[in-house]
């Protein structure tokens, strides 16, 4: 496809203080980023978005709202320092900056994070539950833009900030994220991929005791061929619980919160398992455009961050057939950060 620079003509921030007024960490922010103009069959994979909350006080995020439109096709949003990817407000290249999310959630972590293709999504978590911003952050994001149609699109998106006093926070969250690289669509068939994430070593060596921790809210990340994506909790003995399912196709809204929330109490690790259909004659991997994805976004009560995965394009391994499916299964690494901060 063919690519084109983004045109980047402005970048304001709605709702936040005057120099000559104090901030309100308690006003909701809407933050416009771009515009986009986008020619019929362009691509971008490689750019980023930073905006600066110039927020001198902590803040407490209940909810988050994305507005973008057709076109828009993924975006996964961080707060980091504002020392940390140096440079001015505005659409980047990733690699200018040395931009990548696993950077960000260890110098930060997650704030939103968008279903595939959909135009408008709001994150709500319950009454008094929050992430919490410290201060002087920005927001942070690899987008994926993607024009199907025939025609030109013009995008002028926006994601909108709601905090809440840090006198009603009853729950702080932190992220979760676990994806799987090593896939490889078989021709013609139904497959699915698995990783299987050990989190109670990592927990043992933070806390000095087994997993404890309960799963608020739950993001699936897949592209048109996927079927479905299944997280499974299990125990020592093997036996599993499902936390969160879905197969709802590209376009509409992947996950939401968990009721009731799932507790990690009597189980070691995280199984992560993604479904396709490939009904084309070549191998489809890991990638952007007509190539999947596979990948698990959450929040929790934990104060640490959580994430990881298999995190290299490796074939996959382990295959078997059960009935007329290919089943791979694959490593996981597992990392945690102190979110408490």
């Amino acid at each position: 496809m063919r690519r084109g620079a983004a045109v980047v003509l402005a970048i304001a921030l709605v709702g936040c203080a005057g120099e000559d007024d104090k901030f309100d960490p308690n006003a909701p922010m809407t933050l416009p980023f771009g515009p986009y103009e986008l020619a019929a069959g362009e691509e971008h994979i490689n750019d980023c978005v930073q905006i600066t909350l110039n927020n001198d006080e902590a803040m407490y995020i209940n909810a988050v709202e994305l507005t973008t439109g057709a076109g828009f096709h993924h975006s996964n949003w961080f707060f980091v320092p504002e020392t940390i990817f140096a440079g001015e407000d505005g659409t980047y290249r990733c690699n200018e900056r040395n931009f990548n999310e696993p950077a960000a959630a260890i110098f930060g972590g997650v704030i939103f994070a968008q279903s595939t293709q959909a135009p408008h999504e709001v994150q709500q978590f319950p009454e008094g539950v929050v992430v919490k911003l410290p201060p002087r952050q920005k927001l942070v994001a690899n987008i994926h833009l993607l024009n199907a149609t025939d025609g030109t699109l013009k995008l002028s998106p926006k994601i909108e900030l709601r905090p809440i006093p840090e006198a009603k926070v009853t729950t702080r969250l932190a992220g979760i994220s676990f994806t799987n690289e090593a896939l490889g669509l078989p021709p013609n068939k139904v497959s699915k991929f698995s990783i299987e994430c050990d989190v109670a070593t990592q927990h043992q060596a933070a806390f000095g005791k087994a997993p404890d921790f309960n799963i608020y809210y739950a993001l699936a990340h897949y592209h048109e061929l996927a079927t479905r994506l299944d997280v499974e909790a299990v125990r020592a003995d093997g036996s599993t619980t499902t936390v969160f399912t879905t197969s709802v196709l590209p376009g509409d809204v992947m996950g939401g919160m968990l009721t009731p929330t799932f507790g990690m109490t009597g189980f070691e690790k995280l199984r992560l398992s993604c479904t396709y259909f490939n009904p084309r004659a070549e191998v489809v991997r890991w990638g952007f455009g007509d190539q999947e994805m596979c990948v698990f976004l959450a929040f929790s009560d934990s104060p640490y961050n959580w994430g990881g995965g298999m995190l290299e394009q490796d074939p996959p391994a382990n295959e078997t057939q059960v009935g007329n499916e290919m089943h791979y299964s694959n490593g996981c690494q597992v990392f945690a950060n102190d979110a408490s901060r």
